[in-house]
């Protein structure tokens, strides 16, 4: 079986972001995602909406150039302002067309 490296972009945000993250990802150059309501404290502690499951993991297959252009995205438009965290890793897929 052949087995291709993408990138897996990981994005955790407050839920009030949802539909305008997913736009712009599709416009950024990913071809789908998965979306789901987390739950979680970190550096800042625990966010008023987290009580109220408004938090939500982004999770997109993508190629390394799209990777690069969704992380710099982020970091232009919602670090500083959101509860908003990211993450890249390089994954191993079967099938990487229908994610480039």
């Amino acid at each position: 079986m052949a087995r291709h490296t993408v990138n897996l972009v990981t994005i955790v945000a407050e839920g009030v972001l949802r539909e305008q993250l997913l736009a712009e990802l599709l416009e950024l150059g990913a071809r789908g995602y998965t979306v789901g309501e987390v739950h979680g404290h970190g550096s800042s502690g625990i966010s008023g909406q987290f009580w109220s499951g408004a938090q939500i993991r982004i999770e997109t297959l993508v190629a390394p150039a799209v990777a690069e252009r969704i992380m710099e995205h982020l970091q232009a438009n919602y670090f500083n302002i959101y509860s908003v965290i990211a993450y890249n890793s390089e994954v191993s897929v079967v099938r990487a067309d229908k994610y480039m």
